[in-house]
């Protein structure tokens, strides 16, 4: 639901096109963004303003004293400035963001416009009263994360937003006492520290390495980070590595801790197999700030598709073969196998026949962690299925496209003259066979006889 929002917002603001009417100091190449009149746009780094949900939160207190959350997604947008820039679209909120060593957008590439979704959500910092390290901040800060994600799943990005209120309240900060925030409200605000990952769902086979993803920048040198993997699996959390600057000590392993000098902390597997399935958990936190993202790692192994028959069979009418697909070393365990009979010349646009007298075997597991699957049906041929084509189609969840695997079916007449000239041949062959046994056993018994009574 929160994905459908996000694009149907993004999509009706294009439709209404609403800054195509500004006055001319509003930058031309937003009204081009905005209006679609370009295409696509391959960096944001010159790109002053995007649409943005602010998914805002109301929090309230039931009689028993527990929290409930209500959520009201409102129309914003993220411009990138200066301060004191006045707001380009004065009908929503906007989140000024000035200038920082942090800029999101310098690492989104090769994006067009319909494939970014944004949204920004506030961000409790749980009651920790302490300054941020970066120059210009202060301890009353309010707190809100942008996320900016791909649509088709290439990278997720989350930047923190710091923000100074004019007239700072003690507690703005804290869920239970939000500052409100009204419509059109412009906020200035700086990106104190981002984390990405490039690969937010992975799909790799069995015995194979595998990296996965997992990037950080923050807007001062010697942060006090620490840097953590996790693994979570069916309902159990385990920690696979963790590095603190701080004290200096790590645990675990698959991270350079090179690579996390240069802000790279993304995480090496060993060679997979089926317990590495998961979701890995990379946590970035530099107090009090706490960024994480999941990376879903799902093992797939497609399956090796075969017949026992070659591409066409020839039987004589009224014959019988057995005919087998086989599935194997897939992974995991949903494939779907079936027997289709497309009738000669594609029999007038009909769609193929699904045969219904196929039989299966058990799926068979295998010591590398595959399964295999039997497809199986005994083929009565007769003449008017001559020229039909018979095919198995696999489906499973590595391929996009089933695959298949297919033969044509010849039939040839059964010849009743012939058959009966093999049965009088075979049947007088045993006759002749029987006639000399029945000649030839007395004289070998006479003969053992005589031996029998030979003198020596």
């Amino acid at each position: 639901m929160k994905v459908k929002l996000i694009r149907g917002e993004w999509h009706r603001e294009r439709s209404r096109r609403p800054f195509c009417n500004m006055s001319l100091n509003v930058n031309i190449l937003l009204c081009l963004f905005l209006c679609g009149e370009v295409p696509g746009i391959q960096s944001f780094e010159s790109v002053p303003w995007l649409p943005c949900q602010l998914v805002d939160e109301r929090v309230t207190f039931n009689d028993e004293g527990h929290a409930e959350t209500e959520y009201q997604h409102r129309e914003a947008g993220l411009q990138f400035g200066h301060q004191g820039d006045s707001a380009l679209n004065p009908n929503t909120i906007t989140f000024l963001v000035t200038g920082s060593k942090v800029d999101m957008r310098k690492y989104i590439e090769g994006v067009v416009e319909h494939q970014l979704q944004c949204e920004i959500r506030r961000y409790s910092i749980e009651g920790l009263q302490m300054r941020w390290p970066g120059l210009g901040a202060q301890e009353h800060d309010i707190w809100f994360t942008c996320t900016l994600r791909h649509t088709d799943g290439v990278f997720v990005i989350t930047s923190f937003l710091r923000h100074t209120p004019a007239t700072p309240t003690p507690g703005q900060a804290h869920y239970r006492n939000w500052a409100a925030i009204a419509d059109r409200e412009a906020l200035t605000t700086s990106t104190v520290m981002l984390v990405l990952t490039r690969s937010p769902s992975v799909r790799v086979g069995l015995v194979k390495q595998q990296s996965l993803h997992c990037q950080f920048d923050v807007d001062h040198k010697a942060a006090n980070l620490t840097v953590e993997w996790r693994l979570q699996r069916r309902g159990e959390r385990t920690t696979l590595f963790s590095h603190s600057s701080r004290s200096g000590q790590t645990e675990g392993g698959g991270v350079s801790l090179n690579g996390i000098g240069r802000g790279d902390a993304s995480l090496t597997l060993p060679l997979t197999k089926q317990s590495s399935e998961g979701t890995y958990i990379c946590l970035v936190s530099v107090p009090p700030l706490f960024g994480s993202h999941d990376i879903t790692l799902h093992i797939m192994e497609p399956p090796r598709v075969s017949l026992n028959v070659d591409s066409t069979i020839s039987l004589v009418d009224r014959g019988e073969q057995k005919v087998v697909c086989e599935a194997e070393g897939y992974y995991p365990l949903d494939v779907e196998m079936e027997w289709f009979r497309e009738p000669s010349g594609g029999g007038g646009g009909l769609l193929p026949e699904k045969l219904d007298t196929v039989l299966y075997s058990s799926h068979r597991y295998h010591q590398d962690g595959t399964y295999s699957l039997s497809a199986f049906f005994l083929l009565h041929a007769s003449l008017h299925d001559s020229g039909s084509k018979y095919f198995c189609r696999v489906s499973h969840s590595s391929q996009r496209m089933p695959i298949r695997k297919s033969f044509t079916l010849i039939v040839t007449e059964y010849d009743s003259w012939n058959s009966a000239l093999w049965l009088f041949f075979g049947f007088g062959s045993i006759l002749v066979m029987v006639a000399v046994l029945f000649v030839m056993l007395p004289r070998l018994s006479s003969a053992r006889k005589a031996n029998q009574h030979k003198p020596y």
